[in-house]
């Protein structure tokens, strides 16, 4: 298997675990020592901490689809676009969260990931948190 292939493969079974609700398939993807950054409070979690917040996203945004994914891959990562589409489950509205996120990957794990939200996408995800 090519490296640009298995980046791919990389990017494409974190962001179908999101989809499946799956948390501790996206974690196995990361490094122990994992960053995971985001535009929105600028903060960094670890694995453990991103485990907590995905949980409690699945839970609250139902049936979600990363649409229009385009990733490109370079030697050291891969950077996705898409589109986080779900249902918020506590009013069942239809929710749209446009992204981006750079991954920095060694060794066939997540090493650094940093995640830029649209924050008005962020807001409404949010809205009953």
């Amino acid at each position: 298997m090519s490296d640009d292939t298995a980046m791919r493969a990389l990017a494409k079974r974190f962001f179908d675990c999101v989809e499946a609700g799956d948390i501790d398939g996206l974690v196995a993807c990361y490094a122990p020592d994992a960053e995971i950054w985001h535009n929105t409070d600028r903060q960094i979690q670890g694995p453990e901490d991103n485990r907590k917040t995905l949980a409690g996203m699945v839970v609250r945004i139902v049936d979600r689809v990363y649409a229009d994914r385009r990733v490109e891959v370079f030697p050291s990562g891969f950077v996705q676009q898409h589109v986080l589409q779900g249902v918020r489950k506590h009013d069942n509205v239809r929710v749209e969260l446009p992204a981006c996120i750079v991954c920095a990957v060694r060794d066939g794990k997540i090493t650094r990931l940093d995640e830029y939200f649209d924050s008005a996408g962020v807001a409404e995800f949010r809205k009953f948190a």
